[in-house]
C-alpha cells in the first residue's frame, strides 16, 4: 500500500489567479499510480481529473486549502482515509472474534 497522503481526483477543475489547476466537483482520493480512486471508483470511466499536486486534506471545505470549488467529498473515501469530521474512531467493535 502506497505511503504518505493520498493526492485529489475530482469531477471537474478550475484555475486560481495564478493559473494553478484546483479540484472542483465532487472530490475523492486517489493514489498517484493508481488507476481507481480509494472508493473503488474507475479514474477513466468517472472521467475524473487527477490533481498530483493537491493532497488530499486539502479537498475539504472546512480546511480551505484548494477547496473553493469543491461541492462534495466523497463519504467513502474520507471514511477510508480516516479524515471524517471526528478524529476519533467512529465505531468499535466490542467482542471481536478470534
Amino acid at each position: 500500500m502506497p505511503r504518505g497522503e493520498p493526492s485529489v481526483a475530482a469531477s471537474g477543475e478550475w484555475r486560481d489567479e495564478d493559473g494553478v489547476r484546483k479540484p472542483a466537483g465532487e472530490a475523492h482520493a486517489w493514489w498517484p499510480g493508481a488507476n481507481q480512486t480509494v472508493c473503488g471508483l474507475a479514474l477513466s470511466r468517472s472521467r475524473l481529473h487527477r490533481f498530483h499536486h493537491v493532497p488530499w486534506p486539502d479537498a475539504f471545505p472546512e480546511s480551505g486549502g484548494a477547496a473553493d470549488e469543491v461541492r462534495r467529498v466523497c463519504p467513502r473515501c474520507r471514511a477510508a482515509t480516516g479524515k471524517g469530521q471526528n478524529q476519533g474512531r467512529l465505531w468499535q467493535r466490542t467482542s471481536p472474534r478470534p
